[in-house]
């Protein structure tokens, strides 16, 4: 196999630092920034594997007389192996242990913003492996809840967005019994409510819109003795998304949306006050939407989401047969 660029570029690098006649403090710190500069803009899954060796690398040199910066690098790594794709646990489990490992240190010594990315990612982390049986959904609310004394909506608006998004999906994916049903999706719209009493289209157009497009879906599917209201709400909730998503500028999030709302329509008939007149007006709007979108993820190559629209598409086409 050839080696590629980035993988000459580390051999380099490492090589340079080697030879250098910096301080151990000063080697560690280069090595941490390289493999900072492979997280950020991860071009393959070996990009990745190569920032973990980089952090492993800086992880060794540290020994125990540079606690702050070994946390650091065990951290990183943590983040990394987070980050390869893969289908199974290990790389989730390596990850869990080296941000435990890290926060002790992080706690004494870093910022508590340092702090809080931490505890942002052991929350994804715990959230990966619950569906493993290897963690409870109820750690990774705690983790993402630590993280937001310090991510608030007045400072860190992106972040507190993302965590209560993330905290809602855990609550969604909560195993309870089947006559509890209704109270995890509840806790999921009250936490996407919470964060969008803060966060303002004006302000921040795409969590806005990421916010609006999940708070529709949990309404949606949410067990309630006034589902057709739900789907009101739902549909409202999709709109306000649209101001922001658009097949021009953000495809992908435009077609996942129509076809979000397109499934809250398929139910909905056309006239609220008449039901039994049938909802043939709202199918064909349902039928546009899924043809609009299964062209979008075609474009886009995302296959899965193609299909599931094509079959989505296929029972539309025998309902309107059907009402004409």
């Amino acid at each position: 196999m050839t080696p590629s660029i980035t993988d000459s570029a580390v051999k380099a690098a490492i090589a340079a630092i080697a030879s250098e006649s910096a301080t151990t403090e000063e080697k560690i710190e280069m090595l941490i920034s390289m493999a900072q500069s492979f997280l950020q803009q991860p071009k393959t899954a070996q990009d990745l594997r190569n920032a973990v060796g980089l952090y492993y690398r800086a992880y060794e040199l540290c020994a125990d007389d540079y606690p702050l910066l070994k946390a650091r690098a065990k951290a990183g790594m943590a983040l990394g192996l987070q980050t390869i794709p893969d289908v199974g646990s290990q790389l989730l489990l390596q990850a869990k242990a080296g941000y435990e490992e890290a926060l002790p240190i992080l706690q004494q010594f870093a910022s508590p913003e340092e702090v809080a990315e931490v505890q942002m990612n052991l929350g994804l982390v715990l959230q990966s492996l619950v569906p493993f049986n290897l963690a409870r959904t109820t750690d990774s609310i705690q983790a993402y809840h630590e993280a937001l004394r310090v991510f608030t909506w007045q400072d860190y608006p992106q972040e507190y967005a993302i965590l209560y998004n993330n905290i809602a999906i855990a609550y969604l994916s909560m195993p309870l019994a089947s006559e509890r049903e209704y109270l995890r999706q509840g806790l999921a719209v009250q936490s996407f409510e919470v964060a969008l009493k803060h966060i303002k289209l004006i302000d921040h157009p795409r969590e806005y819109a990421m916010l609006q497009n999940n708070l529709g879906n949990a309404l949606q599917y949410l067990p309630s003795s006034h589902q057709r209201e739900n789907i009101f709400r739902a549909i409202a909730a999709y709109d306000e998304a649209l101001k922001v998503r658009s097949a021009k500028d953000t495809p992908l999030e435009y077609a996942n949306t129509i076809s979000n709302k397109a499934n809250a329509l398929f139910n909905l008939p056309d006239d609220p006050e008449k039901p039994e007149a049938g909802n043939y007006k709202n199918l064909l709007r349902v039928r546009d939407y899924y043809q609009e979108a299964r062209e979008i993820f075609n474009q886009h190559e995302q296959i899965e989401q193609a299909e599931i629209v094509t079959q989505a598409l296929q029972e539309v086409e025998m309902q309107i047969a059907n009402e004409e």
